[in-house]
């Protein structure tokens, strides 16, 4: 009987130069990575490319050695591949959608970019004052609120990830969003655009 590598491990090879292993861990979990992404997004062209855009990314991360999910790797490719699916909706969404009739005029679809360049300066600045007032809350807060917020993980894995209950990471949130308030209010820092 022939005795299965772990991900780790080959995560480790792959790291150390050893192309084979990437192919190996690709050769994997092709099917359960293809599956999920169809399922969402229901089109073999598009499933093909978030595919190929997931494992470029796991590629960039590994190679700059960003990665230390020790022993979670299909868990860590699958949030890669659920990120990579809500962009390719959001781009979607955002892209101007009309019916092609007599009636049809340009100034529908194309913007003001003065006022887009406006619009990306206001976002800056509330993003800036974001992350200003997320550094200012304790660590095991920060920690949830970020892995939620910005790595949009449930609180499941949030619980697997900090070796806390469930229930506890739910507090932290709580907690995180009652203290960025109280910070908010004492500040008087306006986070609208």
């Amino acid at each position: 009987m022939e005795l299965q590598i772990d991900d780790s491990e080959l995560v480790r090879d792959y790291i150390s130069g050893d192309e084979k292993a990437l192919s190996v861990l690709i050769n994997r979990h092709n099917q359960r990575i293809t599956s999920f992404i169809y399922s969402k997004v229901l089109d073999r062209d598009i499933t093909e490319d978030i595919f190929q855009d997931t494992f470029i990314k796991v590629i960039k991360t590994l190679k700059k050695g960003r990665y230390s999910e020790e022993g979670k790797f299909l868990p860590w490719v699958m949030r890669i591949s659920h990120n990579l699916i809500i962009d390719h909706f959001r781009k979607n969404k955002r892209m101007p959608m009309f019916e092609g009739n007599d009636d049809f005029n340009i100034f529908s679809v194309i913007g003001d970019d003065k006022l887009n360049a406006e619009k990306q300066l206001i976002k800056d600045q509330i993003d800036s004052d974001l992350r200003h007032l997320i550094e200012e809350l304790p660590d095991d807060q920060k920690e949830v609120l970020l892995m939620r917020i910005y790595k949009d993980m449930s609180f499941k894995e949030i619980s697997e990830n900090t070796g806390v209950s469930i229930n506890t990471a739910l507090g932290r949130m709580r907690y995180a969003l009652i203290n960025m308030r109280k910070i908010i209010e004492k500040n008087n820092i306006v986070l609208t655009n």
